[in-house]
């Protein structure tokens, strides 16, 4: 069961025949490692990914750069990350969830301490910053997708209200094609239905 750092060969997430989840959490402070509030978690969507929680509401949720550095299982029996094991003594990877809140993948060599990847890097990182049928540019600004403007309003807490993409025309059953979007995270699973084995 990991604390705050995920080692070589332990899995972090869905055990499915226990019905047991592993995350990562944080320490209160860097002297006191009690439970803290920050929480690295594995979602057993229909694409598994990781969230980062603060008490409890997702903040952060990991992207293509984290997948291609840790191993995904996806089988009925789990849906689990983890970290390769090597056979370099002079070399170990961990995973820490640190108690300001941050995700860290850092290598050792040789006694050497390498990052691999701090997370969250910048505020694209944040979870539905831009909202439905909106990304992150690499300006660090929110825009629509194709066939999306902004407009339309929607409530958010009490106080304020904010934009969000909404669709320029009504949608056309004639079009028998989709869009093409490079270099985006997938979108979240948690209420959609998607087939994995189309290319």
């Amino acid at each position: 069961y990991p604390t705050d750092i995920l080692l070589p060969g332990m899995k972090l997430g869905w055990d499915l025949t226990k019905n047991l989840n592993k995350n990562l959490t944080s320490w209160v402070s860097l002297t006191d490692p009690s439970s803290g509030s920050h929480v690295f978690a594995i979602e057993n969507w229909t694409v598994s990914h990781g969230l980062l929680f603060d008490k409890g509401q997702p903040l952060y949720r990991t992207g293509p750069r984290y997948s291609n550095l840790v191993n995904v299982t996806e089988t009925e029996e789990e849906i689990s990350h983890s970290l390769n094991i090597t056979t370099n003594v002079s070399s170990i990877s961990l995973l820490q969830m640190t108690y300001i809140g941050s995700l860290q993948l850092l290598e050792f060599i040789g006694g050497e301490r390498h990052l691999l990847i701090y997370f969250p890097m910048d505020q694209c990182d944040s979870y539905n910053v831009c909202g439905g049928n909106g990304y992150c540019n690499t300006s660090m600004k929110c825009e629509c997708i194709a066939g999306f403007q902004w407009g339309g309003q929607y409530a958010v807490g009490l106080t304020k209200s904010e934009q969000r993409c909404v669709r320029k025309s009504h949608l056309s059953c004639n079009e028998k094609e989709f869009k093409k979007i490079s270099n985006m995270k997938l979108p979240d699973t948690q209420y959609k239905i998607l087939d994995t084995k189309v290319g």
